[in-house]
């Protein structure tokens, strides 16, 4: 792939630099995220095969990293800050994620409270399992097993629903439903 650091720090740099104001309060926090994320970028734009799925690529880093400063910090993110993408995301580009995000939020919701309660609290508001069975005054084990349920049933009420077209890093291309009767999308 062909893409230049330079172009990518042209076009991804105010974007990103907005996407991380959102959610990091602290200036110079936000600046080091700003940076880190550039590192990354600049170390594994050589991993890119597909330039249509470079937004993608880099909002995951973005996202990934903010959400590793939250958790470095013992700080708790909100859960309607993992939705949003950046700005200056074309329709075209996040679609299928957005309309997935979509539907699993209503999976999320639909399953039973136990399930609901660790998915929302470890993967929405990025605490750790050992802080989730502290939480709950549970085992560390029954955390892990709550969160792996939770995991899996969402797995089988997504891939029951789409037919999904997901690329070498785990970024959802495209999808179809498999019926137009499903009770989440």
């Amino acid at each position: 792939m062909s893409t230049c650091i330079n172009c990518v720090w042209e076009e991804f740099s105010l974007p990103l630099k907005r996407f991380i104001k959102k959610r990091v309060a602290n200036k110079q926090d936000a600046e080091d995220i700003f940076q880190e994320i550039f590192l990354k970028i600049h170390k594994n734009i050589g991993s890119v095969m597909n330039e249509d799925r470079l937004h993608a690529w880099i909002f995951r880093i973005a996202h990934n990293t903010v959400k590793d400063y939250y958790r470095r910090n013992n700080l708790k993110l909100e859960s309607t800050d993992l939705g949003e993408d950046l700005e200056s995301s074309t329709a075209e580009e996040t679609s299928a994620n957005t309309e997935i995000a979509s539907c699993l939020k209503i999976m999320v919701d639909s399953l039973p409270e136990t399930y609901k309660q660790a998915i929302l609290l470890t993967e929405f508001q990025s605490m750790t399992q050992n802080e989730l069975s502290e939480k709950l005054g549970i085992s560390l084990s029954g955390a892990k097993s709550r969160v792996q349920r939770g995991r899996k049933m969402l797995k089988e009420m997504l891939l029951g629903c789409c037919q999904l077209e997901i690329d070498s890093r785990g970024n959802i291309i495209d999808y179809k439903h498999k019926s137009s009767e499903c009770k989440y999308c």
